[in-house]
């Protein structure tokens, strides 16, 4: 059975694209066949994983999708890009931007994704969706094709005030498109426990949703190494394998596999 997993937060800088190249990775060092999208135009999981101008590329997730909106023939692995780490990318670019504003006029708009999706779940064990930082209409598809979803959240105030809306977003996909869609749970990123702040969030989070919707146990470290390996198109685990941010996507790693 694959999983197929949206990573989720309207709020920008909360490091869903380094939660989903890095998770997507560290899976695939478990054994498991894994396939990540890029589904923001700003194409940022495309450019951390080795392709720095991915408006350059040919054939994209809004070639795919433009192509299941217009019935045309297209293979689902026309778009996939293999990565030296073991993983598939199907990238994407500015094109998505403009595919997105034409969803408004389609029948089943929220579906387009789903279908495509579809497609791949045969061939993978995982297939991680990196989400625009917005609730529109590529976020819905996202959630929509999803059977879980992983919010991550900053260990700061002003993101943490945010979730709501988000969760209120959520609630209404699973009344209306996907009765089966789940949270896995809020992970905490860019945390430095050395302040009071970061502390007092974590705290905050487990007293609000940890006995509703569940936090990881993991907390993901703010670390300069994950910009760095970001620059280089690897994961952490080639570029800083000792640090302490590739521990702790190991550790994170193996609790979405004993999910």
């Amino acid at each position: 059975m694959c999983e197929i997993i949206a990573v989720a937060n309207q709020k920008g800088g909360c490091a869903k694209t380094t939660v989903t190249t890095n998770l997507g990775i560290g899976l695939a060092r478990k054994g498991k066949k894994v396939a990540v999208i890029d589904s923001d135009a700003q194409g940022s999981l495309t450019i951390s994983l080795g392709y720095p101008e991915p408006d350059q590329l040919e054939v994209s997730l809004s070639t795919v999708m433009a192509c299941l909106i217009n019935d045309e023939e297209i293979s689902p692995t026309e778009a996939i890009l293999h990565h030296q780490e073991g993983i598939d990318l199907i990238p994407a670019n500015i094109e998505l931007s403009g595919l997105e504003v034409a969803l408004s006029n389609v029948m089943s708009r929220e579906m387009v994704l789903r279908d495509y999706v579809e497609m791949l779940r045969d061939s993978y064990d995982y297939i991680l969706i990196d989400c625009m930082p917005s609730l529109g209409m590529m976020t819905i598809n996202a959630l929509v094709a999803a059977d879980t979803v992983i919010i991550p959240v900053q260990a700061a105030y002003l993101p943490v005030k945010g979730l709501e809306q988000l969760l209120r977003t959520i609630s209404m996909v699973r009344k209306r498109l996907n009765r089966k869609l789940q949270i896995s749970g809020i992970l905490i990123t860019m945390a430095d426990y050395r302040t009071n702040c970061a502390r007092d969030i974590k705290t905050k989070l487990q007293e609000a949703y940890g006995s509703t919707i569940g936090i990881f146990e993991t907390s993901i470290p703010a670390s300069v190494k994950v910009v760095e390996a970001s620059a280089e198109g690897v994961s952490i685990y080639s570029h800083a394998p000792s640090s302490k941010v590739a521990q702790a996507f190991a550790q994170l790693t193996e609790e979405v596999l004993s999910k």
